[in-house]
């Protein structure tokens, strides 16, 4: 074969490589075409958290991580409703998100350099949290400091595990870990006396003091935070689009809330004038447009499930068992962290 020959076959090699590649990226499916085309939002929860992701006895979800999934399915999907919960323990939840098991995993998960590094992408943070310790009163102890050689429950799979170890070495003080992975067996065990304490983030013991002790007046969380806990939506890595569209619906809800904009109003609010609106509910601009959607995304999110605000009341603020204060997460206005970028 002469040269010329072997020139041309590998230039039809390239060609044909070259070719081959584009059309694999071209068919590629994001996430979004993947949620549209199966008409449902499939979204990973807690398997009983309440405040955040609970079934009641009809199978109906509800809670703070579940709005986040409703808000977006009214945003992608036009439709709060179109949303298929899949509860997941600890160890499960971030497998089943990079497995694409999942879209989107809302289940109260913390933030971290190592999570975030290893193929997963974590949206803004809707409860900022952290860590404590929960007794029964009778035990007479006032401050965690007073747990020296103490028996604690804590959930396996999770950073509670590592932050208990942390910061019992810091102090100088020992423990004694009653492992377990799933919560409702670990809990079982708490209340049975089996342990001198229940080590988790402030909201969930808040949750299980209000839905599951048995007498929820006889338990005390201790004053000490002894981690930072961002609970954040988590996406995987590699689909920009997805995220950003997970992202700014949640900045949606927290600019309503800091506009002033509810559930109830969001309609009559396309007639308010301030160009922060406007564009924010579709009235003028393209925001919709440039995540890939329709203009009036934010707009059907905001009447879904509220603003931030009225989300926190709902699930765990003063209008829920939990009654949990603001704190962290009050708008930036307010003291607090939540605060969303400009939406122009």
């Amino acid at each position: 074969m002469t040269l010329r020959h072997w020139a041309r076959r590998a230039g039809v090699c390239l060609f044909l490589l070259t070719t081959a590649g584009l059309s694999g990226t071209a068919s590629a499916a994001t996430t979004l075409d993947t949620v549209k085309g199966r008409g449902q939002l499939l979204c990973g929860v807690n398997t009983g958290l309440a405040g955040f992701s609970n079934p009641d006895s009809q199978g109906k979800w509800t809670g703070l991580d579940v709005d986040v999934c409703k808000a977006v399915a009214a945003a992608v999907l036009g439709d709060a409703n179109k949303v298929r919960y899949v509860p997941l323990t600890a160890q499960q939840r971030l497998t089943a998100l990079q497995s694409g098991e999942i879209d989107i995993l809302s289940r109260n998960t913390t933030w971290t350099l190592t999570r975030d590094a290893q193929g997963l992408n974590f949206l803004p943070p809707v409860y900022y949290d952290g860590q404590g310790f929960m007794v029964n009163k009778a035990l007479g102890v006032t401050s965690a400091k007073q747990l020296d050689g103490a028996t604690i429950c804590v959930q396996t799979g999770t950073t509670t595990e590592l932050n208990l170890a942390d910061w019992f070495r810091a102090n100088n003080l020992k423990f004694k870990g009653v492992v377990i992975e799933q919560l409702d067996e670990l809990l079982a065990a708490f209340f049975a006396g089996r342990c001198d304490a229940f080590t988790s983030d402030e909201s969930q013991m808040a949750g299980v003091r209000a839905s599951v002790a048995p007498k929820p007046d006889d338990y005390v969380i201790l004053p000490e935070r002894i981690s930072k806990e961002p609970l954040a939506p988590v996406v995987r890595h590699g689909d920009d689009q997805w995220k950003d569209i997970a992202t700014w619906t949640l900045y949606a809800l927290l600019e309503a809330e800091e506009r002033g904009i509810t559930a109830a109003n969001v309609d009559q609010q396309t007639k308010n004038t301030d160009p922060n609106v406007q564009r924010l509910l579709g009235v003028t601009g393209d925001m919709g447009k440039m995540l890939g959607l329709d203009n009036q995304w934010a707009l059907r999110a905001i009447k879904a499930v509220g603003n931030y605000g009225e989300m926190f009341e709902r699930n765990v603020g003063k209008g829920s068992p939990l009654k949990l204060e603001r704190g962290l997460n009050a708008q930036w206005t307010n003291g607090g962290l939540m605060y969303a970028p400009p939406i122009r």
